[in-house]
């Protein structure tokens, strides 16, 4: 019998150098801790069990968590003609091994309801309409805290469960002691308990959705592997599914959706899709049974990287490792397989483990499971339309989360498919927009990002904390220049921007360690490692008031903003006009040499963008400033980060409109400062060869001018609430324009200021940053930018209807900004309270430094049901909750700083 305390013993040669892959090798035995898998009722005969039919409306490929919750959801909203391919049988490839764990609380709001529906479905919805029993078992879950830091983001979650009726309890050690009579308290700084957290079984969840979606006419078809997919363009060039090619007959069909789990890349290779993930071994063992253990909660102990699944009357054990096993040759034939456990890799665990729980120390060893996973650069899911081919989906890249996040994620994918969006903010989980184009087949980055994802996935998620992986990748003109003067950067979308700038001088990123896994030497003396370090805090960061000298000078004097990651699109050509009418919120169609704010909606009226639109006249052949081109023209100026989600909708719309006009991407061709405050205007009369004043350069206005003898494009805008502009320089010329800005700036107290003063700036003028406070789920009604919808017009936009229907209907939840008297820093998902009811929760929080207080949005609701006036939200007692503390807050109806918008029109 082998025995924790002898792995823990024999832990001494996992320190020793490994390579990126292990070679297989002698291990205990490998079983899963289930009673029944789908193997057993397997045929052995290699024939489908049935035949594909010639057509169906969607094919979904693949077998597991995500594979048939996607069925079950797409019948149950009423598709009947979807066909699920399982090259094997369900759950053989990544699903049957799995843990099963479900913890209902995550740091995200749109997480938290994904994992409240997948609990639905395995605990109430599949047993009511099967009478089967899934196997969910409700013992609860138990996190871990050995520190302050960690507890605190424990009461972080605690307080949006309460907005989202999740019961959880900050407990401390004896009353987790009371709680777990087997764990070691001696260390513990409190924890929290969550009781209606539980665990699935595999085969049991996936057979019942199985029984279930047959049951409302889907067709499910195992031992038939996929060998192909069919993809035509049509008419205007657009690449589209046609059809599904397999061993035992083709099927036509519109519409494929690639659940295969780890097989997902070579899936995706058969459309020309690239898929961003990596297959890597991930493991758990499993106890002999182990007397008191029977009734116990989950326990996740993150600081020791550590789980503790209760199994009957034994455990599994498992966690994230730093040194993971890359599963470099993923093979086609691998089926209900398990690989030989590494103990050089996963002993690691065992310390963490005995210590928590020490009756661990005599425990045997009954079983090994160490199986392939697939994961992603950003540790979150790959779902939605790719980008490549229209009718190819993605369900896949779960990060071992497939079981908990299936049910939420299942549901939103059929939604998708079915009215081409989700019905949640699947923002962050969809691969058209998180991943530029240039990442999603470069194998270094997404072997990097996807290390540091799984080696930090215990980690605390701190509000500042920046990768260190898969840096350096896409820089703008200014890079070399801003990094001598000590900016420390932040990672958008590849990008490197401007964080903030450091008066201890250059702190590159470099070349990434693997954090001295596979033999790497770890950096010494690592000035950004450091000082990202310092900021690992729910306080008010050390940097805190560098970054409130960076806004007081904005405010007070002057300060450049780099914002060359800005994306930088044209709209262009004969029906450019009708296009643009169609796409944005407001009316764009005014003379060249107007800027217009504006928002772009979907068909629900929610908020896919906001951005500024310039109109503009054609310019020279080849120009990225001024291009040349036939019809109308148009300037769409985007934050980086969000870049290519507006490209993605952009295309989307134009394709199923079919409007004939061109998006042109000038994004790395182009740089972009913004040089904002007071004083803007007397620096830059000294820099550019044209009168800024207000009547010859009125605000929401550009023209081309010279600086420096360079070619730009100056707008007359502001994202801080100041008198300023924004210089659209060629690439080459960005450096030349950079430095004669500075040297005019110089005498006028001129600084370099980075987007965490743009964060501060902006809340605290009241700006939206999207997929912030602004996101697809949120209107302009709701948002507070109805100002932004051309409603007083005949002209038709993309979502009117829908914004027109809710002002018609009212508008039932609503942004708030509030302040706090308290100087208490906030950062988001703390709950707001309205006359002792909990309303909403923050979406986004700062501090104002000009107002010298910390300032919070959030959109609230009536708990009686009704509509949510000004009227409602002036007579309320508001009360935020941070950490299960609250603190008093005044709501406000209009910006708390310059209210009447002076300031961007340069009245001080």
């Amino acid at each position: 019998m082998s025995y924790l305390s002898r792995a823990w013993r024999a832990a001494a040669p996992w320190r020793s150098p490994r390579p990126f892959s292990s070679a297989p090798g002698p291990t205990a035995k490998k079983s899963v801790p289930y009673q029944k898998t789908l193997q057993e009722e397997g045929t052995g005969s290699g024939e489908p069990s049935r035949p594909p039919p010639a057509s169906a409306q969607v094919v979904v490929v693949g077998g597991g968590s995500l594979g048939c919750q996607t069925t079950y959801h797409l019948a149950k909203m009423g598709v009947r003609d979807v066909v699920l391919l399982e090259r094997d049988r369900l759950t053989s490839g990544t699903t049957w091994h799995t843990a099963g764990l479900l913890w209902q609380l995550r740091p995200s709001d749109v997480e938290v309801e994904l994992l409240a529906h997948t609990r639905d479905v395995v605990s109430r919805d599949l047993p009511a309409e099967t009478g089967l029993h899934t196997g969910w078992v409700e013992n609860g879950g138990l996190f871990i805290a050995s520190n302050k830091q960690r507890l605190d983001e424990y009461k972080r979650l605690m307080s949006l469960g309460k907005v989202y009726g999740v019961e959880s309890h900050v407990l401390t050690p004896s009353q987790t002691k009371d709680l777990y009579p087997l764990m070691n308290i001696d260390d513990l700084y409190g924890t929290l308990y969550v009781p209606k957290d539980g665990t699935m079984d595999p085969a049991g969840t996936c057979s019942t959705l199985a029984r279930a979606a047959t049951a409302r006419g889907a067709t499910i078809i195992e031992n038939c592997p996929v060998t192909g997919i069919q993809v035509r363009t049509d008419d205007l060039g657009v690449k589209r599914v046609h059809a599904v090619e397999t061993a035992h007959g083709t099927i036509q069909t519109p519409c494929v959706v690639n659940c295969a789990g780890v097989w997902a890349r070579a899936l995706g290779r058969l459309a020309g899709v690239h898929v961003p993930l990596v297959a890597m071994h991930h493991a758990y063992v499993v106890t002999e049974r182990i007397e008191g253990i029977q009734n116990m909660p989950n326990v996740r102990d993150h600081d020791a990287s550590v789980y503790l699944r209760l199994q009957g009357d034994a455990l599994s054990v498992g966690g994230y490792e730093s040194n993971p096993i890359f599963w470099e040759e993923v093979s086609e034939k691998f089926a209900f397989g398990l690989f030989d456990l590494d103990w050089d890799v996963f002993t690691q665990h065992i310390e963490g483990a005995v210590n928590r729980v020490p009756v661990l120390e005599k425990t045997g060893i009954k079983s090994t499971v160490c199986g392939p996973e697939s994961f992603t650069a950003d540790h979150k899911p790959l779902m939605g339309e790719a980008p490549e081919v229209r009718g190819f989906f993605l369900g896949c890249g779960f990060n071992s989360a497939g079981m908990m996040l299936g049910g939420g994620c299942g549901r939103e994918l059929a939604h998708w498919i079915i009215h081409g969006r989700p019905e949640k903010d699947m923002y962050g989980y969809d691969i058209r927009q998180r991943f530029h184009h240039s990442l999603t087949d470069n194998n270094r980055w997404i072997r990097e990002r996807s290390h540091e994802s799984y080696a930090k996935n215990y980690s605390v998620v701190f509000p500042h904390d920046e990768p260190l992986a898969g840096r350096n990748v896409r820089k703008d003109p200014l890079h070399e220049e801003l990094l001598r003067q000590g900016c420390v950067f932040q990672e958008r979308h590849g990008w490197e921007r401007p964080g903030w700038f450091s008066p201890g001088g250059a702190a590159p990123v470099l070349d990434y360690d693997y954090y001295g896994a596979y033999g790497r030497e770890r950096h010494r003396d690592y000035t950004y490692n450091r000082l990202l370090g310092d900021e690992y805090t729910f306080d008010f960061p050390p940097h805190h008031d560098i970054i409130k000298n960076e806004c007081l000078t904005c405010r007070n004097a002057l300060a450049l903003f780099d914002m060359s990651y800005f994306g930088k699109f044209y709209l262009v050509g004969p029906e450019a006009t009708k296009a643009a009418n169609w796409l944005f919120s407001a009316d764009v169609s005014k003379a060249p040499g107007s800027t217009v704010y504006t928002c772009m909606l979907n068909q629900q009226g929610g908020v896919e963008s906001d951005l500024t639109v310039s109109r503009i006249s054609p310019g020279a052949p080849g120009s990225p400033l001024a291009p040349a081109f036939e019809g109308d023209g148009y300037y769409l100026a985007i934050g980086g980060a969000v870049a290519q989600h507006n490209w993605s909708h952009i295309t989307t719309v134009l394709q199923d409109m079919k409007f004939q006009c061109k998006l042109l991407d000038c994004s790395e061709e182009l740089g972009m400062m913004s040089i904002q405050g007071p004083l803007s205007r007397a620096v830059l009369q000294e820099v550019l060869d044209t009168d800024l004043s207000n009547e010859a350069f009125p605000f929401s206005t550009h023209k081309i001018t010279t600086a420096a003898g360079c070619q730009v494009r100056a707008m007359r805008l502001s994202f801080v609430g100041e008198m300023g502009w924004e210089l659209h320089v060629p690439r080459a010329d960005c450096v030349k324009v950079y430095r004669a800005v500075m040297q005019a700036g110089a005498q006028h107290g001129i600084a370099n200021a980075g987007y965490r003063a743009i964060d501060s700036l902006s809340i605290e003028k009241g700006y939206r940053h999207w997929h912030a406070d602004l996101r697809p789920d949120d209107t302009p009604l709701e948002a507070g930018l109805a100002f932004t919808c051309k409603l007083k017009s005949s002209i038709p936009f993309l979502g009117r209807e829908a914004v027109e229907a809710q002002k018609a209907k009212g508008i039932f939840r609503r942004l708030v900004c509030f302040t706090t008297e308290e100087k208490v820093p906030m950062f988001g998902l703390e709950a707001v309270w309205r006359d002792g009811k909990v309303v909403g929760h923050i979406r986004r929080a700062d501090f104002g430094f000009a107002i010298d207080k910390t300032i919070a949005y959030g959109y609230i609701r009536d708990p009686a049901g009704g509509p949510v006036s000004l009227d409602f939200v002036k007579s309320g007692s508001y009360e935020l909750e941070r950490m299960g503390v609250t603190f008093p807050a005044r709501a406000h109806t209009k910006s708390p700083f310059d209210p009447d918008n002076k300031r961007v029109k340069g009245f001080y």
